[in-house]
């Protein structure tokens, strides 16, 4: 492994532990050469998978895009960069579980829009409004409309969930 500050090939291993709930390994690194410490993370390199895009071209599947997409949702919400990794974690294992080479960049974006959805209604609508390539306001104003109704029907099947009643000898201790 390159040192990221003096590019001297050679560093040892001082600690290394699963990380992303055992999908990858994290190091901790220390250069042989000027002794600075750095970490890496190694995945598993999985079968490739393609891209389609709107316009027809096909690309490998960045994750490093996706996260950049969902990056900018987020921007300036509080919300975590490892919640952010978590869910661009979850949409790649679903496109991983879906068992095609090939997917739609639409795909794509309608999973990440429905995890956003339940991680921030802002971030949703962000995301949305590039993914979806709103005509203008009134479309924008329907998709917020939209996801206001779902919250209530969320809410309230919340609210609905049954009380369990205690057998009577529970009840008089």
């Amino acid at each position: 492994m390159r040192c990221p500050v003096c590019g001297h090939e050679e560093s040892k291993v001082l600690d290394s532990r699963p990380v992303l709930e055992g999908r990858a390994i994290r190091r901790r690194r220390e250069c042989l050469k000027c002794e600075r410490r750095f970490t890496t993370y190694e995945r598993a390199d999985l079968a490739p998978l393609l891209v389609a895009k709107r316009d027809g071209r096909r690309e490998p599947f960045d994750r490093a895009k996706v996260m950049g997409g969902v990056s900018r949702a987020c921007g300036k919400r509080p919300i975590s960069v490892e919640a952010m990794d978590a869910l661009v974690d979850d949409v790649e294992r679903a496109l991983r579980q879906l068992g095609v080479s090939e997917v739609a960049s639409a795909t794509i974006g309608e999973l990440v829009m429905e995890r956003l959805r339940r991680l921030d209604d802002v971030a949703y609508v962000r995301f949305a409004s590039e993914h979806r390539r709103f005509r203008d306001i009134d479309s924008i104003a329907e998709e917020i409309e939209t996801l206001k109704e779902r919250k209530r029907r969320e809410d309230a099947a919340r609210d609905q969930v049954p009380l369990i009643s205690l057998p009577d000898a529970q009840r008089s201790r």
